[in-house]
């Protein structure tokens, strides 16, 4: 074999380990919570880990919004409060919530005004670098979830 035939091979391979983490990932409920105004707007999504390893989500991206970052709600001595978070590590064989009162993609800077039933795809990143796309249904303000 020649050098530059083991070199294809071994990116092949490097490109095929990238694809893992995502490929072992299911998303399921995924929904926005549409404010009035141009006020910041939650994402809430149930993320499945089917693999046998850890997956950590490093970062959310839109288009629909100048900025997505990923959030915890929570609740310290009776004050509620908010922060980024840089990174959530999902468990194998497992489901994570990212739900009102917890974690949540919080998107600013409304490219245009959003309607009750639009999709909005959000790209998570993941810690091996792949991509995980999934639609968002853009909600009410009053929902509490993503059908009722």
């Amino acid at each position: 074999m020649t050098n530059t035939f083991i070199a294809l091979l071994l990116l092949c391979a490097t490109g095929t380990a990238f694809a893992n983490d995502a490929a072992s990932l299911r998303a399921s409920g995924a929904w926005i919570r549409v404010m009035p105004a141009n006020l910041p707007a939650g994402g809430y999504v149930t993320l499945e880990n089917t693999g046998d390893t850890p997956v950590t989500l490093t970062t959310a991206s839109t288009t629909a919004f100048g900025h997505a970052m990923i959030h915890r709600s929570s609740t310290d001595g009776g004050m509620g409060r908010m922060e980024t978070v840089h990174s959530v590590t999902l468990p194998p064989h497992a489901s994570t919530a990212f739900a009102p009162g917890g974690y949540h993609v919080m998107l600013t800077d409304a490219v245009k005004p959003l309607t009750i039933g639009d999709k909005v795809p959000v790209t998570f990143t993941l810690g091996d670098g792949s991509t995980l796309p999934v639609d968002f249904i853009a909600r009410p303000a009053n929902a509490t979830g993503p059908t009722d």
